[in-house]
């Protein structure tokens, strides 16, 4: 059997990213009519039309946005085959990671995580994928995803993982909100109702457990699925918000006209992780942003360009 030509892979990865015949053709150094040739090839090896005409632009087919990944992979893990064991440079190193993380990681460092990328290595592209309902370490293994950074599961067992910080979860209200006019009690937080944070619609947690072990119930009166909406949900409403900490104190040096206060119930803190599948525990590229990533939530902005170089604690 004969095999396609590796190098189709490399274009049909840049196709999926560009979208275009014109934008893939720049940037793989070809003539718009050589990149149409070239996709009229892996259109023939998969015998799939891969894009299609929609209007005045193409999008792709079904099965091109299921290989999407797969390709994408292939590809990476192609170039690491011909890429040396040392002397990595990680100025001109390409490469895209895509890292699941949740909210408190996204809203509290990536901003500064961009910043160091952008000096250190500013070829490479960070995408951050949502949380989604599938088994982390099984979109690990696959390589959907590079890295998982989440509050601290049970992963499988070859899955590498690693302490980042913890958070507590604290309460917030808008400005002038009544709950402030006297101590804050376990009775009066079920006094209001609550908003929810959850992105797969969940309504209850350790908030309520904490609470009917004092004989309470609080009513959540919304559920959204992320902790941008649920703190403009405040503006207009007595609700309160339970929020982890590091999201509560970025909202208030936004400006938004809230406060915030600690909840009168005992909660266990929440570790937050990052994972990775071991086949990128030697992966230059892979490590550079784990060691940026540890050392940014360290907290010690001096150190974090020396730890990003450092041995991966």
């Amino acid at each position: 059997m004969e095999l396609p030509d590796l190098n189709l892979l490399v274009a049909l990865d840049v196709l999926l990213e560009e979208g275009s015949v014109i934008g893939a053709a720049r940037r793989m150094n070809l003539s718009a009519p050589a990149m149409s040739r070239t996709l009229g090839r892996i259109r023939e090896a998969l015998g799939d039309p891969v894009f299609v005409q929609a209007g005045r632009r193409l999008v792709p087919t079904p099965r091109a946005l299921a290989l999407r990944e797969q390709v994408r992979l292939a590809v990476e893990q192609a170039g690491l085959v011909f890429q040396p064991a040392t002397g990595v440079d990680l100025k001109t190193l390409e490469r895209r990671f895509s890292v699941r993380a949740n909210d408190i990681f996204v809203g509290a460092h990536a901003g500064r995580l961009l910043d160091v990328m952008a000096r250190e290595m500013p070829r490479a592209m960070l995408r951050f994928a949502p949380e989604e309902d599938d088994i982390d370490d099984e979109a690990l293994r696959s390589g959907r995803i590079d890295l998982f950074i989440s509050a601290a599961r049970k992963l499988g067992p070859e899955i590498c993982e690693q302490s980042l910080f913890t958070t507590s979860v604290i309460g917030v209200a808008r400005a002038g909100h009544p709950i402030f006019d006297d101590e804050i009690t376990p009775e009066r937080l079920t006094r209001w109702g609550h908003i929810g944070v959850s992105r797969r619609g969940k309504s209850t947690g350790p908030i309520d457990s904490a609470l009917a072990a004092l004989g309470l119930r609080r009513h959540v009166a919304l559920v959204v699925p992320t902790p941008y909406s649920a703190v403009f949900a405040l503006r207009d409403s007595d609700l309160l918000l339970p929020l982890p900490g590091h999201l509560a104190h970025g909202a208030l040096a936004a400006g938004l006209k809230i406060r915030l206060f600690d909840l009168p119930i005992s909660l266990a803190t929440v570790p937050i992780t990052q994972a990775w599948h071991p086949r990128f525990q030697n992966d230059p590229g892979h490590q550079w942003l784990r060691r940026t990533i540890r050392a940014l939530c360290t907290g010690d902005d001096a150190s974090v360009a020396w730890q990003a170089r450092s041995p991966l604690i």
